[in-house]
């Protein structure tokens, strides 16, 4: 351990990587507003994992908010300890991870924020580094994917969310958070064979909005399928359809139970558990991930920060996710 001139802080240090600020000289409640306290991007030289805002909800439908997102995850962060004893890995000493701050985007033209945020990320992962991007709300799904299938050709999407998010259009706009799907699917951004929902649950329009979901390329593993074929076998369904592909997670977190999950936009009944969630992405350490967003965290409707938590747990679990497959 020892003091980084540009943080100005004492930090964790292990070989070249530098770390979060040392818990054990700096309490919790202090120190940066970076994600898990974290050194800044210009604090580094390089780094294999990027984390970045976007701080976006012109694009939802019912409750907004979502664009204090970042800001309350990063917040939320600040317990995050620097090993992960269920993954059996240190992942910010193992790969260096750093926060790049917001992308700050048009919040009145959704086409144009579209345009920024994916100019933004192709900056961010300039050198090969991952992208782990906190929202905002789901529409923001749609430029990142453009940037991973220009990077990585078209991917597998694991989605966890409990709504489909293949809707074509909403009011005659065609770029909502309910729709980045349909057009990643329409623009060849996704891997149709080896894409999938996980967590799908609640009405829907119709019954041919499950049909127009296959057509795009998504097979649905459903909340009742998962209560009645349990964690495991959700994860042996969610590998088999994965299939060994470059894998982008897109995370929205109503796939928790509201219970576990409050401060959301679009809330439905019978959702994940935060326990079931963490272990579906510890598993990911078993397969190639390039890149995932975590979205719709909306902290007004949070209480005792249970959201902004379950949301900073499941962005350590992605990272430790990638420090094991490295």
């Amino acid at each position: 351990m020892t003091d980084q001139p540009g943080a100005g802080l004492p930090r964790v240090v292990a070989g070249d990587h530098v770390g979060q600020v040392d818990a054990t000289l700096v309490p919790r409640f202090a120190g940066p507003a970076t994600f898990a306290r974290l050194p800044r991007l210009d604090e580094v030289s390089c780094a294999d994992i990027v984390i970045a805002g976007v701080p976006f909800d012109s694009g939802v439908s019912y409750r907004p908010g979502a664009r204090f997102g970042p800001a309350h995850v990063r917040a939320s962060s600040k317990l995050l300890r620097p090993y992960n004893p269920a993954a059996g890995v240190s992942p910010f000493a193992q790969l260096q991870v750093a926060d790049a701050g917001d992308i700050a985007v048009n919040p009145f033209d959704i086409t144009d924020a579209i345009g920024q945020i994916e100019a933004g990320a192709r900056t961010l992962t300039v050198g090969g580094a991952r992208l782990l991007t906190i929202g905002g709300d789901h529409t923001i799904a749609l430029p990142l994917l453009r940037v991973a299938a220009q990077r990585h050709g078209p991917v597998a999407v694991l989605h966890f969310d409990a709504h489909l998010d293949t809707w074509d259009t909403y009011f005659g706009a065609s770029y909502t958070h309910g729709t980045p799907f349909r057009r990643a699917s329409d623009e060849g951004l996704i891997d149709r064979e080896h894409s999938v929902h996980v967590g799908i649950r609640g009405p829907l329009y119709a019954e041919s909005d499950l049909a127009d979901d296959s057509v795009l390329g998504f097979q649905v593993i459903s909340c009742p399928e998962i209560e009645s074929a349990g964690l495991a076998g959700l994860l042996e369904r969610m590998h088999a359809r994965l299939g060994g592909r470059p894998v982008y997670v897109s995370l929205d977190i109503d796939v928790l139970d509201p219970a576990h999950a409050p401060g959301t936009g679009t809330p439905e009944a019978g959702g994940l558990s935060a326990r079931e969630l963490l272990a579906a992405l510890r598993s990911l350490s078993a397969v190639t991930l390039v890149g995932a967003d975590i979205v719709e965290v909306a902290p007004a409707y949070d209480h005792a920060e249970i959201t902004g938590i379950a949301a900073a747990h499941a962005a350590f679990e992605l990272v430790s996710a990638m420090a094991v497959a490295s």
